[in-house]
């Protein structure tokens, strides 16, 4: 198990439920914008959130954004550690910087000291994409003992000044690579792990890749907290990472959907009505699992387990309940009667 520490007041490590992460992708220094995404995200299930600070005026805004958010807030430092003193100055809950790539021991002192005395831990974060020379020489490329091995760099330096409250990202956009690399230093060290596979991509492969390296990660008991990376708006990140921990089951909150794959014996027009299921449901908080089944005979009986579900049938269909029909209604009522029958639940 790995050590926990603690973010903003949320436990992240030893065996702490799994804090979803996303991150703003408005200019920092805009701070009403910032903190519209960031109220944004948070209705939608972020639990932890990070803005990039590529310059003094976006440092001069994380004070403004932290009294007007609810949930900690993370900066992202690149090169620059006097971005990082004026954002911890400020009240950031967390840093990502990579202590080897601001300068001189003096300066990963500054760092380390200000952090320490204000409980704030620091993410090291290694990318496969800006690995350091050296390792790519001695490696031939990146590899996962590379992304480990530059983790333990930077680990280094900042325990030279007595700092240890770190969690470690390995992010790679190979799935494989990841994963192999979150292994390896799972088993070399106890520090939390922040999951996440960079640049995945769009909503439909982004989410995919992601699935499969943080979801597979998770399945195998490695990583404290995700961060799902798309190409869009970042509440879908959310979305999806939720989806990836109720696969894993680490999460019952919401609901899980169930839909039959359809056949011949389909006599409705499922795909599209377990499409507008889904959506109606990102409304729905309930832990509840919801079926969408295409044959009124079999439906219900398949999917006993669920909560509550639907049966299409020709020109009607069947509410039921852990099985059991609890009404006959027209087709193109069935939407509507579920949520109602969901509200009542």
């Amino acid at each position: 198990m790995t050590k926990q520490i603690t973010v903003g007041g949320v436990p992240l490590g030893g065996g702490a439920p799994v804090p979803i992460q996303s991150m703003t992708n408005t200019p920092t220094h805009d701070v009403d914008a910032t903190v519209r995404q960031i109220q944004q995200l948070t209705a939608a299930g972020c639990e932890i959130v990070r803005v990039a600070v590529p310059d003094l005026a976006a440092a001069k805004a994380v004070g403004k954004i932290r009294e007007r958010i609810d949930i900690p807030l993370v900066v992202d430092i690149h090169f620059d550690y006097r971005l990082a003193l004026e954002c911890i100055a400020a009240g950031c809950d967390k840093v990502r910087i990579n202590p080897g790539n601001i300068g001189g021991a003096d300066r990963v002192k500054a760092v380390a000291n200000a952090c320490a005395q204000k409980n704030i831990p620091i993410r090291i974060g290694v990318n496969g994409g800006s690995l350091e020379k050296d390792l790519l020489a001695k490696y031939g490329g990146v590899t996962p003992q590379a992304l480990v091995d530059s983790a333990f760099g930077h680990i280094a330096l900042l325990n030279r000044y007595d700092f240890d409250d770190i969690c470690v990202s390995l992010k790679s956009s190979s799935v494989p690579l990841t994963m192999q690399a979150y292994m390896l230093m799972s088993q070399q060290s106890d520090y939390p792990l922040h999951l996440g596979v960079t640049e995945a991509g769009t909503v439909k492969m982004g989410t995919l890749k992601s699935a499969a390296g943080i979801g597979g990660l998770l399945a195998l008991g490695v990583g404290d907290t995700l961060r799902v990376t798309l190409t869009a708006d970042p509440v879908e990140e959310i979305y999806a990472a939720r989806d990836i921990l109720k696969a894993v089951g680490l999460r019952r909150e919401g609901p899980d959907l169930i839909a039959c794959p359809t056949c011949g014996r389909t006599k409705i027009d499922l795909i599209p009505l377990a499409q507008q299921v889904e959506e109606r449901l990102k409304t729905v908080t309930k832990p509840i699992t919801v079926a969408v089944m295409g044959c009124p005979v079999n439906g219900p009986g398949e999917a006993s387990a669920a909560d509550v579900g639907i049966a299409g049938g020709n020109g009607f269909g069947l509410l039921f309940r852990h099985g059991k029909v609890v009404k006959k209604v027209p087709q193109e009522n069935l939407l509507d009667e579920l949520m109602l029958l969901i509200q009542e639940i």
